[in-house]
């Protein structure tokens, strides 16, 4: 006659919860975002004259940006160069993105190309789209008949 041994099944299923929890918990650092994932955020705003957008760029120097505009798309493109090293310092963690980066947005309006403007200070990038005359919106009353 065999002997009645204790089921023993739901020990080990804790015991795995309990790993699972125990990792869960352990303090995680964040994953270092890739080269190419680094983009610029934006803000792009409008009023009834032009379309406002703004990019933050920080750590960037002037002649590294590069704004075009063709067919009602606004290119914001550029190059974040890495520092240079410095042999004193022991670094534990660096957390900085370099590399190539663009940004492509469609406008919410026409836009007079020629007189689109670009300016750079403190790391923000501030390009003013005026709107077409076309495209300014009026207010069309509507009279009684």
């Amino acid at each position: 006659m065999r002997a009645l041994m204790p089921w023993t099944g739901m020990t080990s299923s804790r015991k795995e919860m309990d790993r699972l929890f125990e990792r869960f918990l352990e303090p995680v650092w964040p994953e270092m975002p890739m080269l190419a994932e680094w983009e610029p955020t934006l803000d792009i705003s409008e009023n009834k004259d032009a379309v406002t957008v703004k990019a933050e760029l920080p750590g960037m120097e002037q002649k590294d940006i590069a704004v075009s505009l063709q067919d009602g798309v606004l290119t914001i493109k550029g190059e974040k160069q890495a520092e240079k090293e410095e042999k004193d310092k022991r670094y534990r963690r660096v957390e900085r993105s370099y590399g190539a980066f663009f940004r492509s947005i469609r406008l919410p309006a026409a836009v007079e190309a020629g007189k689109v403007t670009a300016t750079f200070n403190n790391g923000v990038v501030i390009i003013t789209l005026p709107k077409a005359p076309e495209d300014k919106s009026t207010t069309i009353p509507v009279k009684a008949a």
